[in-house]
């Protein structure tokens, strides 16, 4: 437990900062602002943690599965703790001076980690988190003026997208991690484990990305876009099945995946409605 303890005062840490964030600012773009950093924060775990294994993470929250435990590490500290300082940089409008601090205490942070071997480095270095954290928490700026200032239908679109990956991601992997209700096997990397995450974030990007399009198709009846979902989630798991790249463990996890399909088309159309009303200016 002495891993996990580490990582769980960076989570604690974190949603205090978030709470007190929300309670000042009081408005829901902030929370769209956090899950669209958290969306941008998975696309790059993606990228570097997941397929080119830049670092490794060992919280001991999950026993018997290394990759699984490394990569809920990942989302403790870069798709959680990441998002939300960028979060809060960006609605207290704070300057580079504060941007460089906060880089710096992460940094910090990454040191104290690989020092009490938590955590360990494979070809990332300390340079690399120093000089790209300004530009992340940066981005989280220009997005929260998007936000503030309504932008035009690309912003939007890419800011739903963002958001969408952050709920999608989340409720696809964890239950693998935690449940090991199904595994991927593409055949992409030597460990099972990898591959089932390097396939579920392959997945859930792109499936991020049809909930954004079809929500825009006019329908004349509403609940055809739901059945449509709920059928290509069922076919896309059946040709997985047959094609041997999936391998599903549990009686639910179908039930599971066409349901998370359905709301998550909910989701998104109630976010993309939401994202932009007037009542976000401060």
């Amino acid at each position: 437990m002495y891993n996990s303890y580490w990582f769980l005062a960076l989570i604690v840490f974190s949603i205090s900062i978030f709470i007190f964030n929300l309670l000042k600012k009081r408005n829901t773009g902030t929370l769209f602002l956090l899950l669209a950093m958290i969306g941008l924060g998975f696309i790059i775990e993606t990228v570097i943690f997941t397929f080119l294994g830049s670092y490794e993470y060992y919280p001991k929250f999950v026993k018997g599965h290394p990759f699984y435990d490394s990569n809920l590490g990942a989302f403790a500290s870069n798709a959680f703790a990441l998002p939300v300082i960028a979060t809060f940089i960006a609605t207290f409008h704070l300057n580079w001076i504060w941007i460089f601090l906060f880089a710096g205490l992460f940094v910090g942070i990454e040191w104290l980690f690989l020092e009490l071997q938590i955590y360990s480095h494979n070809w990332w270095r300390l340079a690399f988190t120093g000089l790209g954290l300004p530009f992340y928490f940066a981005t989280a700026k220009i997005i929260y003026q998007w936000i503030l200032n309504h932008p035009r239908r690309f912003k939007q679109n890419l800011i739903l997208y963002l958001a969408i990956v952050s709920i999608s991601c989340s409720a696809h992997i964890l239950p693998i991690i935690f449940f090991s209700n199904r595994i991927y096997n593409p055949g992409w990397f030597e460990y099972l484990e990898r591959d089932t995450v390097a396939f579920a974030d392959i997945f859930f990007l792109i499936d991020s990305l049809y909930y954004c399009l079809i929500i825009h198709i006019n329908w004349k009846t509403k609940w055809i876009k739901y059945a449509l979902t709920g059928f290509l989630m069922f076919i896309v798991n059946q040709v997985l099945l047959t094609a041997g790249i999936l391998q599903s463990l549990v009686w639910w996890d179908h039930l599971y995946y066409i349901g998370l399909s359905l709301l998550l088309v909910l989701l998104t159309s109630l976010i993309n409605k939401r994202l932009f009303m007037r009542s976000y200016l401060e």
